[in-house]
């Protein structure tokens, strides 16, 4: 059997469908399990829409995977699970569709193809595709969307589209798939419109469909107006999974860790001027994000409960701090150096009074926010990918979006001094201390801004406890992923670790 789809005959060495899904899970950048090793323990079908599976009429099968990780880990110690559900996509077709073969997955097998989505007649022996690379197939889905607003249900699918009033689709926008996205997958319909498809996926409702209703619903300006989305009845937890959103296109927007960036690389352009004299000067954009940032948080604190933790709840997050970093001294033994100083700094946590908690971003950085002409917006309320969905749903402390985005400007100057040669030390450490400069040039206009005022004792103890773990979790994620980058954390670390 090649690659590309030409036999229609099976032999027994083929590879199984759930091999075929392994491989198409393992080089996708959304997969969140590289680097573990893992098997394909189960599918199952959460519903089909599209057409027959002709040419121009794919059959769409969107398909959830269980995955089983092999590596033994221990969940409750690591954070790391031992199963995850994803949802793959599959754009089916009776015939090879040499235009796709860059996301050929295999042929098996199929049921319901062509009755398209009005139920099966027995399994068809069909080419499979990556769906998510068709876009044929992802037009299927406007196409789906559309008929929701007009209050039509497909017949015999158990995928439910759900649509907000108010806004009309464009049929005719040509859909392509944004190659940035990594956890998830993004479409964008022509300039209007943008899906996100959920990779992986957990009973229960999504705190970015959740948070982006009841923004949209208040009429928020500091996020993309949500259009509707797509989910489906998990018939083993009676809880619904919810598999796509469709939002606002923000066509003017700027990613703000690129305009970060560029205000950096200003900066080291002049090397006689200080970060609030050059022309890219980013301390007025950090402002009206910080203020951004504090009008989404009181949106939603008043709509969603808010709450006290107190006594052993409060103890009970200074644990969990200090429980990340002995992991994370595990992963990156460097870390060992500055544990005294962190674990100061997490037991200040422990002996403060109530903490006031409620919805937060959660995995809040400079990447998830874009500038666009009516100011700026916030992304991705889904809170860190790796967490479980029920603890993404937890209430937070909002400190911890403002530690987010601090560390988000203490990498922005780092990450750009790194891409830039240095011909000697001198030059090296020169480049260093104005990366600082800008860093904390632009956490303050930032902090003032969103608070307002100056902070209380008990709000500087619970921030530097934030900013602290976030640096932990940093430095275990560039131990993994990216070990050139590790020392940005650490450096943090180094600075704030010794002085708590």
């Amino acid at each position: 059997m090649t690659g590309t789809g030409t036999d229609h005959q099976a032999h027994p060495q083929d590879p199984s469908p759930a091999e075929r899904l392994a491989d198409l899970l393992e080089r996708s950048r959304w997969f969140g399990g590289k680097g573990r090793p893992f098997s394909v323990t189960g599918t199952r079908r959460a519903g089909t829409f599209g057409g027959s599976g002709a040419d121009d009429d794919p059959f769409v099968a969107i398909e959830l995977v269980e995955v089983t990780y092999t590596d033994g880990t221990d969940d409750a110690a690591s954070g790391e699970p031992a199963t995850e559900l994803y949802q793959v996509p599959l754009a089916v077709y009776l015939d090879r569709q040499e235009r796709l073969d860059h996301a050929f997955v295999g042929w098996w097998d199929v049921d319901g193809i062509g009755t398209g989505s009005t139920g099966p007649t027995g399994p068809t022996w069909a080419h499979v595709y990556d769906a998510a690379h068709d876009r044929v197939a992802l037009h299927a889905w406007l196409e789906a969307f559309s008929r929701a607003g007009d209050g039509a249900v497909d017949a015999g699918s158990a995928l439910a589209f759900h649509r907000l009033p108010g806004h009309e689709l464009d049929l005719e926008a040509r859909a392509s798939l944004f190659s940035g996205e990594q956890s998830n997958s993004s479409v964008m319909f022509g300039d209007v419109a943008l899906m996100k498809i959920f990779r992986k996926v957990t009973p229960g409702v999504n705190p970015d469909v959740q948070v982006h209703e009841v923004l949209t619903s208040t009429g928020s300006h500091h996020v993309a107006e949500l259009y509707g989305w797509l989910d489906v009845l998990d018939e083993t937890s009676d809880a619904v999974i919810q598999l796509a959103m469709l939002q606002e296109f923000l066509r003017t927007a700027s990613d703000g860790w690129d305009l970060a960036q560029a205000s950096v690389r200003n900066l080291f352009a002049q090397e006689d001027l200080h970060a609030d004299e050059v022309g890219g000067d980013f301390a007025a954009e950090a402002a009206r994000l910080g203020t951004a940032l504090a009008e989404v948080h009181a949106t939603l604190a008043e709509h969603f409960p808010v709450e006290a933790r107190s006594g052993s709840e409060v103890g009970d997050l200074a644990a969990a701090m200090d429980a990340r970093l002995a992991a994370a001294i595990a992963v990156n033994g460097d870390l060992e150096q500055y544990a005294p100083g962190l674990r100061t700094r997490f037991a200040a946590v422990a002996a403060l009074g109530d903490v006031p908690v409620q919805r937060v971003h959660g995995d809040l950085h400079l990447g998830q926010t874009l500038r666009t002409t009516s100011g700026w917006k916030i992304v991705d309320f889904e809170g860190e990918p790796a967490k479980p969905l029920h603890d993404r749903l937890l209430p937070d402390s909002v400190w911890r979006d403002v530690a987010g985005m601090l560390r988000s400007f203490d990498y922005a100057p780092r990450v750009v001094a790194r891409t830039l040669e240095a011909p000697d030390q001198e030059t090296w450490d020169q480049r260093y201390a104005r990366a600082e400069e800008w860093a904390a040039h632009n956490r303050a206009a930032f902090l003032r801004a969103y608070a307002g005022r100056d902070l209380e004792p008990a709000e500087e103890t619970l921030l530097a406890a934030y900013v602290a773990d976030k640096a932990v979790y940093e430095t275990v994620y560039e131990t993994r992923n990216r070990p050139g980058w590790v020392d940005i954390p650490l450096a943090a670390l180094a600075r704030i670790g010794g002085a708590a």
